[in-house]
């Protein structure tokens, strides 16, 4: 819809409100309801929105170690934009209008910190080199039959999975909860999130979702209204959906692999794909892999940003722990899908779900254009288990190291920018503050007899 025409059906839809949203730091969408006429007022203006959702962490507890907002500065309000090219209706929200929002600093330009704005600029830069960026996401997510309220209730122990046992790929388990199921497909549709696919993955009530692939941007729109739609979904059926990258060390954890290919300006060459040559893998597209290769282990965080991301990243759980690829290989950092002009892509599988997708997907995209801008080389491609066949080094093990390397790295504030560096590194580091000082249950297990 031109945007003439979205806003004479905002003035005449019948609920007489809309629902917007902006993306915090993790990715979390923090958002409102306002007025039709409220909306009116700023279709084309900014507003303000609270800056506190970059002053605090995922859990409303403010930072006490943060520049861009705090106790400091009273929490203003921030200036915000709507951009009307995100206008969708909640299909299960009787189709009330939504719109995503941006941050802008007090001189109108994109706000350093804010993560939308921060693909944004690396979107444009890519454009500006002849680029064009495809991009799509997969998830993989558990289910349970609770609610915020019994979950907290039980102390998140013992909670009921939506199916039991293992059974991925299941036609059986697809049809026991057949209502749920179909409509997480049907109704994201509405939403203008198309799915490729949709299957059960192996896990007690684990599902797994390809979306449909579009431009970066797009991409990193749908993946983030994705992962909210479906709590959201979930909740009307007594369900709880979480997107955590590690639910237990005894079960898989949660990826959130994300598919790219770039082509030229026009969208009509995959610039990934080379007939002539033997694999299929065109120049370009190893100089790209061999960008992402050189510049994960100094943005990692941006791929896996919790505590939490780390416990997926261990040998033999289906997530990367070494700075590999190889041609569609299931245990490598990259995974390379070389077949047509078409299809061509790289997949990257480092991030889990936790993942902010804007950050994840600008990060995919700067270090890939990185490695082609410096002609970098493409190592050898692994030939069998990635965890064992490697040479070039392991992905950092914890958020701790991983922050402290992304911190201190000028090839990180050369790709981002040092003010986004130094915010995003701040909150990672809270984050560890904040898990170093729990006393957790494996502590009181371990040692409150025998110690």
């Amino acid at each position: 819809m031109k945007k003439e025409e979205i806003i004479e059906y905002i003035r005449k839809h019948p609920l007489a409100k809309v629902k917007l949203a902006v993306t915090d730091i993790d990715g979390i969408l923090r958002g409102k309801y306002i007025s039709v006429e409220k909306f009116l007022s700023v279709a084309e203006s900014n507003f303000g929105f609270c800056d506190v959702v970059f002053g605090w962490d995922c859990n409303d507890v403010a930072y006490d170690n943060a520049k861009v907002t705090g106790w400091h500065s009273g929490y203003p309000d921030a200036s915000a934009q709507l951009d009307l090219s995100t206008f969708r209706k909640i299909p299960w929200e009787d189709n009330v209008p939504f719109f995503l929002g941006d941050f802008t600093d007090n001189n109108g330009q994109a706000a350093a910190h804010c993560p939308r704005q921060l693909l944004r600029k690396i979107k444009q830069q890519a454009e500006q080199q002849g680029y064009k960026a495809y991009f799509s996401q997969e998830f993989e997510w558990f289910n349970f039959r609770e609610t915020p309220q019994t979950v907290q209730d039980k102390a998140f122990r013992n909670m009921e999975p939506l199916t039991p046992g293992m059974f991925g790929y299941s036609i059986l388990r697809t049809t026991l909860e057949n209502t749920y199921f179909s409509q997480l497909f049907e109704l994201m549709k509405n939403f203008n999130i198309p799915l490729e696919g949709l299957h059960t993955e192996t896990g007690p009530g684990v599902y797994e979702a390809a979306i449909t692939y579009s431009d970066i941007l797009e991409a990193a729109d749908r993946a983030v209204l994705f992962k909210t739609g479906v709590k959201e979904i979930a909740y009307k059926h007594g369900i709880m959906a979480t997107f955590m990258a590690k639910i237990s060390e005894n079960l898989p954890g949660c990826g959130g692999h994300v598919h790219q290919s770039i082509w030229d300006g026009e969208g009509k060459k995959n610039l990934f794909y080379e007939e002539k040559a033997g694999d299929k893998i065109s120049a370009f597209m190893k100089s790209y892999t061999a960008g992402q290769l050189h510049c994960l282990p100094y943005i990692l965080p941006m791929y896996a940003p919790t505590i939490n991301s780390y416990k997926r990243l261990v040998e033999g759980a289906w997530a990367p722990t070494t700075l590999t690829w190889a041609k569609d290989n299931r245990t490598v950092a990259l995974r390379a899908l070389p077949a047509s002009n078409k299809s061509t892509r790289l997949e990257t599988r480092v991030m889990g779900s936790d993942c902010n997708p804007y950050l994840a997907m600008a990060a995919c995209l700067a270090s890939g254009l990185y490695g082609v801008k410096k002609g970098l080389t493409l190592q050898e491609a692994t030939s069998g288990n990635g965890y064992r066949d490697y040479s070039h080094g392991t992905l950092p093990g914890n958020l701790f190291d991983a922050t402290a390397k992304m911190k201190t790295s000028d090839l990180a504030k050369e790709l981002f920018g040092e003010k986004f560096v130094e915010h995003f590194c701040i909150t990672r580091e809270w984050e560890w503050r904040q898990y170093s000082k729990a006393v957790t249950d494996w502590e009181m297990k371990r040692y409150f007899e025998i110690i």
